[in-house]
């Protein structure tokens, strides 16, 4: 019995350590960003020895899943199972884009860095692009299925986040302005036409005209 207790205790404290730890680096991805964060201020912020954060993440990517997981699990992103059963198009697409928005609302600080540091650091692109991107994915199909090639497009920018940091951080609209505005911008884009495919001749070809 004492063996077993002892047992117990052990691995509850390894976890509170391992969980420590992937707060530590959460907090500090949402601040200085994951480009900037290094080993020894992870764990400083998390209270352990350098060795003891190797024994629980032996590459900068398990710890970079865990962070991401633990993002996910304290706010999940909005499942767009929901919207699908809301008939009308543009309630659906209303709803679907202050879900998304009140979510990057919450998490605000985290996403701007992450999306800043996707464009020149490799492990959170990967991080990004295996994670984020099947989830906005998710949101595109179903909220843009009735829509044309040209409505899908601007679907895209008002899923994005830079978008909605745009109309919302930046411009000084409430969610619900910013929601009202890329909905009639979609459907305003059902008129446009797609740009058509040119072949390498093609274009060419134009371009020799034009000389």
């Amino acid at each position: 019995m004492t063996r077993a207790y002892t047992l117990k205790k052990r691995a509850e404290k390894q976890a509170e350590t391992r969980r420590r730890i992937v707060e530590a680096t959460v907090d500090l991805h949402s601040t200085v960003g994951p480009a900037a964060t290094t080993l020894s201020m992870i764990a400083e912020r998390a209270g352990v020895q350098r060795h003891t954060l190797y024994a629980h993440f032996p590459d900068e990517r398990s710890l970079f899943m865990a962070c991401s997981s633990l993002a996910y699990e304290r706010d999940p992103p909005p499942d767009p199972a929901a919207w699908c059963r809301i008939a009308d198009r543009d309630e659906r697409l209303a709803a679907g884009l202050r879900a998304v928005y009140d979510w990057y609302e919450r998490n605000a600080g985290l996403m701007a860095c992450i999306m800043r540091d996707r464009e020149h650091h490799a492990p959170t692109r990967e991080i990004v692009d295996r994670q984020l991107a099947p989830v906005v994915k998710g949101w595109i199909e179903a909220l843009g299925d009735t829509l044309s090639g040209p409505q899908r497009a601007v679907l895209h920018l008002a899923l994005s986040f830079h978008t909605w940091r745009s109309l919302v951080s930046e411009s000084g609209l409430a969610s619900g302005s910013a929601v009202a505005v890329m909905v009639k911008a979609i459907e305003a884009a059902k008129e446009a036409r797609a740009r058509p495919v040119q072949s390498a001749a093609g274009v060419s070809a134009g371009r020799a005209r034009s000389t």
